[in-house]
């Protein structure tokens, strides 16, 4: 696993250390998992930012609903 060397805040060091005591994991865990939700809370202002601005183009929403017909007639096709 490759290792990255960065610089942090003392009182965010202080709070690392105290959940890394706390928690009985290590430092590294703790961090790993905190940019891993980071990043995926990122990628979802990405898609909800995406999909407003697909909002405001019409061919994309006559797209979506032709999509949403199509799918109503599968669900029906089914329940029969």
């Amino acid at each position: 696993m490759p290792t990255y060397t960065s610089t942090l805040p003392k009182h965010i060091l202080d709070e690392l250390r105290a959940a890394s005591e706390s928690l009985d994991v290590p430092k590294n865990s703790i961090i790993e998992k905190a940019l891993s939700l980071y990043l995926d809370k990122l990628k979802q202002a990405q898609y909800a930012k995406a999909y407003a601005s697909a909002s405001d183009d019409q061919e994309y929403v006559s797209m979506a609903e032709e999509g949403m017909i199509e799918y109503k007639r599968i669900l029906e096709a089914h329940e029969k």
